[in-house]
């Protein structure tokens, strides 16, 4: 007797810059905080926008205004919630503990400056922080994130989904290192400033960056 047939691959996703399970993601990182101004790693501290801030954030309505998004998902913290009230998705979002910012243990409300005078040589990328998240444990949430965005469905069968992303600085860099297969301390190459808006999408068959850091 011959043995089975093996069951037939599944078909793979078109070739394209969107289609079924192929995602676009804007990310929003949150206006201005005192903290942020100052330089101050900000990790679980819920801090509020500065006026500055809530600014920044106001300024996000207009572009986010002309996506149609299947999905909108916040931080937690009011920072990020704050900003995308702000930005007119208040509404829809959908809260994510996955999408907190990087746990910084014994070093929240500490400067890169002020942490150098106790270890010279401390790297967040590559060391992480006592007490709190290493970059790995930031990269496990999110690849968490980036699992769900794939999974998200499209009002059109046809197309791939859109969705709203409001978080934080460092989490999202990570997260763009995820997306694109990058080990989670690449994080440290995108730099990424506050109230501006990034886009993750595809080409043929590759996860890129379709837009970084961008002003609004």
């Amino acid at each position: 007797m011959s043995a089975p047939e093996p069951p037939p691959a599944p078909p793979k996703p078109p070739s394209g810059t969107t289609g079924p399970g192929r995602p676009v993601v804007w990310l929003a990182r949150h206006g201005e905080t005192e903290w942020s101004r100052t330089l101050r790693h900000t990790g679980r501290t819920d801090i509020p926008l500065t006026p500055a801030g809530e600014r920044e954030a106001r300024l996000l309505r207009e572009p986010l205004a002309a996506v149609r998004f299947d999905r909108v998902l916040s931080s937690p913290l009011g920072r990020a919630r704050e900003t995308c009230a702000l930005a007119g998705l208040g509404d829809r979002a959908e809260l994510d503990d996955d999408l907190l910012e990087w746990d910084y243990g014994d070093y929240e409300g500490r400067t890169t400056a002020d942490i150098h005078n106790d270890r010279p040589d401390w790297l967040l990328w590559r060391d992480g922080c006592p007490a709190g998240e290493s970059p790995a444990d930031v990269g496990a949430r999110a690849d968490r994130v980036v699992a769900d965005l794939l999974a998200t469905d499209a009002a059109a069968a046809d197309a791939g989904a859109t969705i709203a992303v409001f978080a934080h600085g460092h989490l999202l860099r990570v997260l763009c290192a995820r997306w694109l297969d990058l080990p989670p301390a690449d994080g440290k190459l995108f730099g990424l400033g506050t109230g501006t808006l990034s886009r993750l999408g595809w080409e043929h068959d590759y996860r890129v960056i379709q837009r970084w850091n961008a002003p609004v």
